[in-house]
């Protein structure tokens, strides 16, 4: 019988990019890997789920490799679900997302197509962990991560996470292949202030290119954005009850009835 923890692998970025490939040879170190990962990037797709269209499945890996892995014509979303209910034999140990390639920080875990990834394992009750570089560039240096990846890997497979809980974990661009520690935050009140760069066709028809400006208005030590300009890496467990709890005492005195 195989006692090795069952690991899942995803991502946004899709399938070929270096940060998932980092991230899969990590956890072939800690266990039994199945990646199920879209075929094209997806970066940005927040939690969006295929339901107007078909979704494919192409398993990529050899028959005898101990690795298995399939391209899916999905987003992050489709690609867990999927794992969970057409591939996998039983439940995973755990779920990780990544690496992406760009920060998830603050804010932008609500659009974040490799955190919801993560939280739909969280939602099918599998503990899960999302993990973004600071850098952009399809040749970033994940290399100074590793260990990191490892560790914090290693930690929710040994103890679990809370119910609900799933984490956040943000990695700052290495300087001179430095990352200082690790520090448990939380998530910085910080936003896009958007703009759009509008354009005309050679025909005259008008569209749109986003733009904007990231703005940090938390001045707080304890948050994710204040580690990762410090050089440490930030762990942010974010949950996916969406309640306003304490709203409700608020709401309860309008009149409503």
């Amino acid at each position: 019988m195989d006692t090795k923890p069952l690991i899942l692998v995803t991502n946004d970025d899709g399938i070929t990019a270096p940060g998932i490939r980092t991230l899969i040879s990590v956890m072939e170190t800690l266990g039994q890997v199945v990646v199920v990962a879209p075929d094209s990037p997806q970066s940005g797709m927040g939690h969006a789920i295929t339901v107007n269209n078909t979704l494919y499945l192409n398993k990529i890996s050899k028959e005898d490799s101990l690795t298995q892995e399939y391209s899916c014509s999905g987003t992050p979303a489709d690609c867990v679900k999927l794992a969970v209910n057409e591939i996998l034999k039983r439940k995973p140990d755990l779920c990780v997302s990544g690496i992406n390639h760009g920060s998830n920080s603050s804010i932008n875990v609500i659009y974040s197509g490799t955190m919801s990834a993560a939280v739909e394992a969280g939602i099918e009750g599998i503990p899960a962990i999302g993990f973004s570089l600071s850098d952009f560039s399809w040749n970033a240096n994940f290399e100074p991560l590793i260990p990191f990846v490892k560790k914090i890997a290693e930690q929710v497979l040994k103890n679990g996470l809370p119910e609900g809980t799933v984490l956040n974990v943000n990695f700052p661009k290495p300087k001179l292949g430095e990352i200082k520690g690790i520090k448990i935050c939380r998530q910085a009140n910080a936003l896009w202030v958007e703009k759009f760069d509008k354009r005309q066709t050679p025909f005259g028809k008008d569209y749109y290119w986003l733009t904007g400006e990231f703005v940090n208005k938390d001045k707080g030590e304890d948050t994710d954005e204040w580690a990762l300009s410090n050089g440490f890496a930030a762990i942010v467990p974010i949950q996916f009850d969406m309640t306003a709890h304490h709203a409700i005492q608020t709401l309860n005195s309008w009149e409503l009835s």
